[in-house]
């Protein structure tokens, strides 16, 4: 397995096809959510770019690592309370169905957050 990944595509090939069919769907479910944000690798994760770090996705033997900043996590904490996670992280486990319209929502939240961070910026300046 390559580790300096040039592309979204490149990563999600390394895995295995039923791995790839939900990270393909992952990344499909955050550009609808979020059109405007850049797709590009970050710490050898997929990342997803507007106005800075919007959310990050990787894949592991057993879960999908989803990483949408503490605020994202804090944000949807009761629904995400019955995964596993840490204060900018949560795994979705690969046995269960991943829960992309939570996923949607959260990446509609941190677009806000970022946006209205962009904004706020501009107004300093």
């Amino acid at each position: 397995m390559p580790t300096n990944y040039t592309s979204i595509d490149q990563y999600i090939s390394t895995f295995p096809a039923e791995v790839q069919t939900i990270l393909q769907q992952l990344r499909t479910t955050i550009q609808e959510a979020a059109p405007e944000a850049a797709e590009r690798i970050n710490y050898q994760m997929p990342t997803f770019d507007l106005h800075g770090n919007l959310v990050h996705f990787a894949g592991y033997k057993n879960h999908i690592g989803f990483y949408p900043a503490p605020s994202g996590i804090a944000a949807f904490q009761k629904e995400l309370s019955k995964y596993k996670g840490a204060k900018g992280s949560v795994q979705f486990p690969l046995d269960q169905p991943m829960p992309y319209e939570l996923v949607r929502r959260i990446v509609e939240f941190r677009v806000g957050e970022n946006v209205e961070k962009a904004l706020s910026k501009r107004k300093r300046k």
